[in-house]
């Protein structure tokens, strides 16, 4: 197989070839070929038109003429599919952005971003803002450093209905976390903390605004309810630090 700078070669030599001798049905096929090989095609239909013009009949340069258009429209297609793609894509993007503006939930992203495959924010229909909205949730155990990824936990949804099937945990020897004695907090912007109600839709704790998703992904720390006010404390006063 030739590669492009053969292809390249041919054209030079086929249009050297053609100044001397315009009629060299030869070159211009050679020519046509070359520049369709290349995905030159207005070019390679030219040469083939031109070579037409002294051979009408010319089977090789009436075939190739038909693999020329038949390369312009899928390539025509592919780029009018590449271009729909974009289009819905950007359609998305504002419906998402739309979704979480009317929702009163911030959002914003950093150059650190986790990869999370595909899990992602999305609404169930994504072109409707005000469809069902669903958001990767990780679940923080700070004490034990530990966590537990919700992919797509929707907004309806509590966060005790989530620990419900999660608990009890394979790490927990003492047996520490139960639904019923556990609470749970999320980061605010202003670098605070507000409790999180386990039985409260995740909408509710997320339209207060106080509460921004980073990257895609909401933070929920778990704790003791024992142990809650020592690690409000000491989180605090990293905080100052």
């Amino acid at each position: 197989m030739l590669v492009p700078e053969n292809y390249r070669s041919c054209i030079h030599d086929c249009a050297s070839t053609l100044r001397l001798n315009s009629s060299n049905i030869k070159a211009w096929y050679r020519s046509a070929s070359a520049c369709l090989a290349l995905d030159k095609l207005p070019e390679a239909s030219d040469a083939c038109t031109r070579g037409l013009e002294i051979e009408p009949q010319n089977v090789a340069l009436k075939t190739l003429s038909t693999n020329i258009s038949k390369r312009k429209d899928h390539l025509d297609a592919l780029g009018k599919a590449r271009r729909e793609r974009e289009e819905r894509k950007a359609a998305e993007t504002r419906t998402l952005v739309l979704a979480l503006k009317s929702r009163n939930i911030p959002a914003r992203t950093t150059d650190q971003a986790p990869e999370m495959e595909d899990a992602t924010i999305k609404l169930a229909q994504p072109l409707d803002h005000s469809s069902a909205l669903s958001i990767p949730v990780i679940l923080l155990y700070p004490l034990h450093l530990q966590s537990d990824f919700v992919k797509a936990f929707q907004e309806t949804e509590s966060l005790g209905e989530h620990l419900s099937y999660i608990f009890p945990l394979p790490w927990d020897e003492k047996n520490e976390y139960k639904a019923e004695s556990v609470d749970c907090y999320v980061e605010t912007i202003a670098n605070g903390l507000i409790k999180a109600g386990k039985k409260l839709p995740l909408l509710k704790v997320l339209a207060s605004g106080k509460v921004e998703i980073v990257d895609g992904l909401l933070k929920v720390n778990v704790v003791p309810q024992a142990k809650a006010a020592g690690w409000i404390e000491e989180f605090k006063k990293r905080r100052q630090i």
